[in-house]
């Protein structure tokens, strides 16, 4: 059995974790930098290739996604699956996940309990925008940001004015969002695989930041979920058409919300704190479903 796990960054633990879980069950295993792949795209033979070699002979692809390359990324994947190569993460998946507006849209609709959130590319009145959300303090977030870069806490209604106005400004994409207040800085990172929660840490911002990603300083430990925020998060992944995610779930006053799903959450902190093979569990299920899709392909043919 042959896999490949596309990934900008090969050296990044979660890759490699993944690349040795796959070493110990697979045959061939390859990192290959999605970035680097090139396609040719014909009606009787799709392939891609690397390097100046063709990728042939593929059973698994797992992505690895970073959001600044989702759209070549979703490209290649969907090569993939166009020469009939099974992929842990779908090209929609891809696409669904790594557009925080779409991606909030879709768990809205489905009926997952997200903050208020208002989106709009431009307006001069920024004080009915406040007025939606419930007025000071509000979360702002730019639509391209990851790991904390670009969120802001605007604590008062002025405050919350100049931010917007300033992102305005300079033509962001931006997200505001009400701010919820007795998280206390927390959230809580539940890692999805299928149709299980098999993994979950609580996340706290450092103090006077209430950003909990570990990139800003932020400490973990592990938790114990309930019924209710497992369903929820399982919901949520199965929504965007995902079988791997990081569900990231605030704890509310009227129950827990989903902040983001990430399409290619990291292992680290929840491997460390949980003492859970991680990256052993995501092999397993990519190897089962790889083994019921040709098992179909079969039939079918």
């Amino acid at each position: 059995m042959k896999t490949v796990i596309l990934s900008k960054e090969p050296k990044s633990y979660s890759t490699q974790t993944l690349l040795k879980a796959a070493k110990k069950r697979m045959d061939v295993v390859k990192v290959l930098d999605y970035s680097r792949c090139y396609m040719e795209i014909e009606a009787s033979k799709p392939s891609i290739y690397y390097l100046g070699r063709a990728v042939e002979d593929v059973d698994i692809v797992i992505p690895r996604i970073i959001a600044s390359f989702s759209a070549y990324i979703s490209t290649v994947v969907r090569q993939f699956e166009m020469m009939r190569v099974y992929s842990l993460t779908s090209s929609l998946a891809v696409v669904r996940a790594s557009d925080k507006l779409r991606s909030l849209q879709l768990l809205a609709r489905s009926g997952v309990q997200i903050p208020k959130t208002v989106f709009a590319r431009k307006t001069a009145d920024v004080t009915d925008i406040l007025d939606m959300i419930g007025g000071a303090p509000v979360v702002v977030k730019l639509l391209e940001g990851n790991q904390g870069i670009g969120v802001v806490l605007a604590e008062t209604r002025k405050a919350a004015q100049s931010v917007v106005e300033a992102f305005y400004g300079v033509g962001a994409n931006i997200l505001i969002q009400e701010y919820i207040e007795e998280a206390h800085g927390a959230d809580i990172r539940a890692l999805v695989v299928g149709d299980e929660v098999v993994g979950a840490m609580l996340r706290q911002g450092v103090e006077g930041d209430f950003r909990s990603n570990l990139h800003r300083g932020g400490t973990t430990q592990p938790v114990e979920l309930t019924t209710k925020e497992r369903n929820i998060a399982i919901k949520a992944t199965k929504t965007l058409g995902l079988t791997v995610a990081g569900v990231d779930i605030l704890r509310s006053k009227r129950g827990p919300l989903v902040i983001e799903v990430n399409a290619s959450p990291g292992f680290e902190g929840i491997e460390s704190e949980t003492g859970i093979d991680i990256a052993g569990i995501i092999v397993d299920y990519a190897i089962s479903k790889s083994s019921g899709k040709r098992r179909k392909d079969r039939i079918g043919a």
